[in-house]
């Protein structure tokens, strides 16, 4: 229903766009898990595990490629949660929750995206067949994996609080209402008296 001024006629074509542009931008920030899958897959340490014919050891016992591999996920889930924010930003700077929904919602499917690419592009996550293929005292390497689920929330966490700062700082301003002076606001100077 039209408000009294008229305005609520293009209600529903603003609408529609925000939601269009919404989906848009999730589809386009989900889609960037894949690159981000990629390059965790190639980037991340490898666990060296060994075996003996009959039980698998990890290499070095001390080693810390497991903890590596949560970390580099982190760390470029911000990275990406930075970029991809700071796109969506450039490309709608009319800002709207609809659009900032879709960035949080695309970042959350780009990091399940990336995950469960990672670890299928990875070493099988058949160890003992894995162990068998390659024979005894020989190096392979264990799956890809990721330890602290946390990390998953990186991307979407990086990308709201950048999209929060690009907005807070450059975004649209609300128009503010003018200023008048009412003759009350202030004090009359003196000796100003009022007409009689």
């Amino acid at each position: 229903m039209p408000d009294a001024d008229g305005g609520g006629a293009d209600e529903q074509p603003r609408l529609g766009r925000e939601l269009r542009d919404a989906a848009i931008a999730a589809v386009a920030v989900a889609v960037c898990g894949v690159v981000l899958g990629l390059l965790w897959e190639q980037l991340a340490p490898q666990v060296p595990l060994i075996s003996d014919g009959s039980a698998v050891y990890l290499k070095n016992s001390e080693g810390e490629q497991a903890v590596g591999a949560d970390g580099w996920f982190a760390l470029m889930g911000l990275g990406f949660g930075v970029l991809t924010a700071a796109a969506v930003f450039w490309w709608r700077r009319a800002g709207g929750i609809a659009v900032v929904i879709g960035l949080a919602v695309g970042a959350v499917l780009g990091s399940l995206i990336a995950w469960r690419l990672g670890v299928a592009l990875g070493p099988t996550q058949n160890v003992v067949a894995h162990a068998k293929a390659v024979g005894p005292n020989k190096v392979f390497y264990a799956p890809l994996e990721l330890r602290a689920k946390g990390a998953l929330l990186a991307w979407p966490v990086a990308a709201m609080a950048t999209l929060l700062a690009l907005t807070s700082a450059f975004g649209p301003r609300d128009p503010q209402p003018p200023q008048h002076w009412d003759g009350w606001s202030a004090p009359k100077p003196p000796g100003d008296t009022p007409d009689q």
